[in-house]
Parts: structure tokens; sequence; C-alpha cells
């Protein structure tokens, strides 16, 4: 089992991390339209909160960094943020949202109650500096490319700019053309830091660009991954979920769909008792 991390407030009586029940954060890679964001945020409140765990929203209103210009992006930042302000009213959930440069963090951090900084902008200085100044939670998305003790370095970027509430989300490692693979050694190493650590459990099983100008992946390793991550002590599992992952418009491969994300919760819960005596 890690070492415990430093207890982050996102959102009023929301924390990760610390004495925290475990986080899940989940929802669609991206927003298609407004009712699949209501009956899939609906459905993961529902079944974190049958197994214990606390919850956050999370989706984008733009995936900028798509393989090919042909490549689903969303909405855009006005029309998605409006959505996105919609479901967190309307279940009240926190929320998290990705911002992928400067000019978008204003907006977003009015709604978002976690920034999320792209795995590709982990290095990004100047960006990560104003991410932070937005002064809500930041989650760092550590590249594919990052070794996880250098991880820190970005944390202290973070630091610097006057914010401390931080977490920190393993996703994969690169590994030879179009392939990811999971290091489990990485959140041990992460979890030293002292922020809160997140598993991506299904950005990790992707294939970038793998599917002739868009990303394949490996689902069924989804829900062995987040069993083994949260056996391990992590203190959040991310995770894309879709209602019909074969006919998203971005990401199918490696999302997971409703039964799944059902049977991963029961899973955990027992994982959770056997190994914490808790959930």
């Amino acid at each position: 089992m890690l070492k415990d991390t430093k207890k982050v407030n996102i959102s009023g009586g929301d924390f990760i991390g610390g004495d925290s029940k475990l986080c899940v954060i989940a929802g669609p890679c991206v927003i298609e339209n407004i009712d699949m964001l209501h009956k899939t945020c609906l459905f993961l409140k529902t079944q974190t909160a049958k197994a214990g765990f606390s919850y956050v929203f999370k989706t984008s209103f733009d995936k900028a960094n798509r393989t090919s210009l042909k490549g689903y992006r969303g909405p855009g930042i006005k029309d998605g943020l409006a959505m996105i302000s919609e479901i967190k009213k309307t279940y009240s959930v926190p929320v998290l949202v990705d911002v992928h440069d400067a000019s978008q963090i204003e907006a977003a951090a009015e709604i978002a109650d976690i920034l999320q900084i792209p795995a590709f902008l982990c290095r990004q200085t100047d960006f990560i500096a104003a991410v932070a100044r937005s002064g809500r939670c930041v989650n760092i998305k550590k590249g594919q490319f990052v070794a996880p003790a250098d991880a820190r370095y970005i944390t202290d970027k973070v630091i610097e700019a006057g914010n401390e509430r931080i977490v920190l989300t393993e996703r994969g490692f690169a590994f030879g053309y179009n392939n990811l693979v999971f290091d489990p050694r990485s959140l041990y190493i992460m979890r030293k830091i002292g922020f809160p650590i997140v598993f991506d459990a299904t950005h990790s099983v992707q294939m970038p660009s793998a599917s002739g100008g868009a990303s394949g992946g490996v689902r069924e390793l989804v829900l062995p991954y987040a069993r083994s991550a949260y056996a391990m002590g992590v203190d959040g599992l991310f995770l894309e979920v879709h209602e019909n992952p074969d006919k998203a418009l971005c990401d199918g491969p490696n999302m997971i769909d409703f039964n799944m994300f059902d049977e991963l919760m029961g899973q955990l819960k027992d994982i959770g008792s056997s190994i914490y005596g808790r959930i």
C-alpha cells in the first residue's frame, strides 16, 4: 500500500487524497450533445454513490490534440461550457475540464472545479503557471514522455505560481510506435512527491494514432488496470465512459461502456473491503 498523500480540496466539501474515499473522475471523452451528458452523468453519479466513492464529472469542450484534422474536436468553448454548467447545476457534481491554451482558462475556471493540464502540455511552464493562478484545483496529466520522479518539477511550477491544490495523474508511457504501457512503479514513485495520485485507466490502454489517423485502444485492459491501481492505494481513478463506445466520436476504442463501469464499481468496492477494511 502506498503512503498517504496531502488532502486536497476540490470544491466545497469535496476532497481527494489523505484519508478521503476513492475519487472517481469519469465521463465522456468529449461533448457530443447535451442529452448524452445528462444520461452519462446521472448514471455515473448514481453508480459511484452506490459503491461508496466520491465522484467528479469530466468531459471536454474541445479536444485540441487530435491526430488528424478530420478528428472530431467538440462543440467549442462557448457552447461546451454552457452545457457543462447545466450538468453541474442539475446534478450538483464537481466538474473537471481540460484547457489547451491560456485564452481558455478564465472562462473555464468560472465553471470547472478542476482545471486539467493535458499530457502534451505538461512541460509548458508559462501555461502551467497561468492555470495555477486561476486558483482552481489543478490536475496535471503526466506526459507519456516524462519519468515519474520528474513530475515533481511540474508541481514546483504550480506551487511557485501560488497554488498547492495539485493532483497528479498517470496515463501510461510511450512504448515504441503507436503503443502505451502502464508501469505500476510510476504510482509508487509519483506518490512520494506528496500530492494525490490518480490513475487514468482508459488513456493508459490507448494505441496512439494506430487506427489510420485516430487512436486505437485495448478496452479489455481497463478493468484489470484499474483494479491493480486501486489495490496499490491510489487516491483516484480517471475513466472515460460512453454509452456506446464503438459509436463514440472520439477515443471510442479505449472508453468503457455503462455495463463495464458498473462491473468495475462492484469490483473496486470488494477490493476496498478486503484490502483496506473499508471502501
